[in-house]
């Protein structure tokens, strides 16, 4: 038993370079995974490029539908406000909520 302990060391086992990534051609086909992976990367970057383009239109939009309301009736939002905050006066003094 004690004469297995007593062994010439190990040779290094020869070491052999990784196999290189095959390139995605036309020729070879992608798995369904990377498929799916390509296709998703591109769509995010697809809903990336329309919010940077669409959230400052609408906020435009809104902005601008705003301006159009408060002018078709004749009036400028602080002037709403103010409205708005005497009516909460009279609603205060009559004891109401």
């Amino acid at each position: 038993m004690t004469s297995d302990t007593h062994e010439d060391a190990l040779a290094p086992a020869p070491r052999q370079a990784p196999a290189p990534k095959p390139r995605v051609t036309a020729k070879t086909k992608l798995t369904g995974r990377e498929a799916r992976r390509k296709r998703r990367k591109a769509r995010r970057r697809g809903e990336e490029i329309l919010g940077w383009i669409l959230v400052p239109l609408i906020i435009l939009a809104l902005w601008w539908s705003a301006n159009a309301v408060f002018d078709f009736f004749g009036t400028t939002p602080s002037t709403v406000w103010d409205q708005l905050m005497m009516a909460k006066k009279q609603l205060d003094k009559r004891g109401l909520p």
